[in-house]
């Protein structure tokens, strides 16, 4: 809204000492991380108390892990809190009528919407169990129907893919190699001579470790059916979108890994739209050149902002727990903006943590069912998952395995910043 209000001064001729500065994508990433910071940590506070007053506590299943008892009555669905944070500062900071700004802003409230469901019948449950007297265990079919979660990610998908494949304002730039400009090609000046540029709507994507980097999901299919090249996109969004909300929602369970690993996630991906979004990187690095997509970097540092900001409350010991409400909005964030910057490909090593969480789960309840299938009796490979509780059961303090994983998505954000060289 700010921007607009400067595009409004600007067109009617009016000048202001430093507003200039509204033109410039980097003062307001910057703005952006700052606004988010001062609402997340300012107005976090608040939040928490409003929480606390209206008995929004966290029911914890009773596991025998360390520390459980302490973080009864904590309270939950703080994923508001994160949700101001990014919403608030992008509204004002960034270029409203950009597809991609209203693809995330669309993303965020969406599966928001779907976490805070999620928590509210959690929370209800808890609470007629309560009015009736009855011990409150929390389980799994309390809130809201598997399902039901599922859908509300398969429709984000498909709006997504829906997006990237038919919308007018949505296109990679292809250089054009001949000697005359091609029809509907734009023309722009770089490092001293005329380069046109054609824009293609295609279900392309970026290959790691390759010099000829990009790939059209068409080619999956066999020439006589690759006109159908759009069902498949749809499907690897559908199941990539799923995939990493999914992981973000089972990762966040000690104080601070999920939130933490997601600032660090967001810190790569702004660099890689940043750099997607300028000619002179794009070209430097040798990486498909996506006009407007500079503006996402505003979404990404208000992500950032709000995720440390609200680390200050969720660090160990947890102040605020996020809840679906913020678990499922940060999965779907980081899902849509690795596709819309035609990066899917690299979610496994960005999000590693993100995968090997989801993984644990997957192996140990498989194996347990192979084994009661085959030996009559469950076995078990991790002594408790997600991998986070394997080591908490081995004795590992919350905070240390928080911070390790946080070392561990480190290590894959450097390697993935690294794989743009590594060809």
């Amino acid at each position: 809204m700010l921007y607009q209000f400067y595009q409004w001064l600007q067109q009617e001729g009016y000048r202001f000492p430093g507003i200039g500065l509204f033109q410039f994508i980097t003062f307001r990433a910057m703005m952006a991380v700052l606004l988010s910071l001062v609402i997340t940590l300012i107005f976090g506070k608040q939040i928490i108390n409003k929480l606390r007053s209206l008995q929004v506590g966290e029911s914890v299943r009773e596991l025998g892990l360390q520390g459980e008892e302490q973080k009864k009555g904590t309270p939950t669905m703080g994923g508001f809190i994160i949700l101001m944070g990014i919403l608030i500062p992008t509204l004002l900071f960034a270029n409203l009528e950009k597809i991609y700004i209203q693809l995330l802003l669309l993303s965020t409230i969406w599966l928001g919407l779907v976490g805070f469901v999620d928590d509210y019948l959690k929370l209800r449950a808890k609470r007629l169990a309560q009015q009736k007297g009855i011990q409150f265990q929390k389980s799994n079919k309390d809130g809201l129907a598997g399902w039901f979660k599922v859908l509300g990610q398969v429709g984000l998908g498909i709006i997504i893919s829906a997006t990237l494949l038919f919308n007018e304002d949505v296109s990679v730039m292809r250089e054009y190699k001949g000697d005359k400009k091609p029809t509907g090609a734009s023309e722009i000046r770089y490092q001293g001579s005329v380069r046109y540029f054609v824009k293609a709507n295609e279900p392309v994507t970026t290959i790691p470790f390759v010099k000829e980097h990009e790939f059209n999901y068409t080619r999956l299919l066999p020439e006589s059916m690759r006109e159908y090249g759009w069902v498949v996109y749809m499907l690897v969004i559908i199941f990539i979108v799923t995939a990493v909300s999914n992981g973000a929602n089972i990762t966040d369970g000690l104080d601070g890994l999920a939130t933490g690993v997601s600032a660090l996630i967001g810190g790569c991906l702004g660099l890689f739209a940043y750099a997607s979004g300028n000619l002179v990187l794009a070209d430097y690095l040798n990486i498909m050149y996506i006009p407007n997509l500079g503006e996402v970097s505003i979404f990404i540092a208000a992500m950032i902002g709000a995720c440390i900001g609200f680390l200050w409350y969720n660090a160990y010991p947890a102040q605020v727990f996020m809840g679906d409400t913020g678990s499922l909005a940060l999965g779907g964030i980081i899902a849509a903006l690795a596709i819309i910057i035609r990066k899917e490909l690299l979610i496994p090593f960005f999000c590693a943590v993100f995968l090997i969480e989801n993984l644990s789960v997957m192996i140990q309840v498989g194996y347990f069912k192979y084994t009661r299938k085959k030996y009559g009796e469950g076995r078990r490979i991790f002594l408790m998952s997600p991998l986070h509780h394997h080591y908490q059961k081995k004795g590992f303090h919350e905070s240390k395995i928080a911070v390790r994983f946080w070392i561990v998505t480190l290590l894959f954000v450097v390697f993935t910043i690294m794989s743009l060289k590594i060809r």
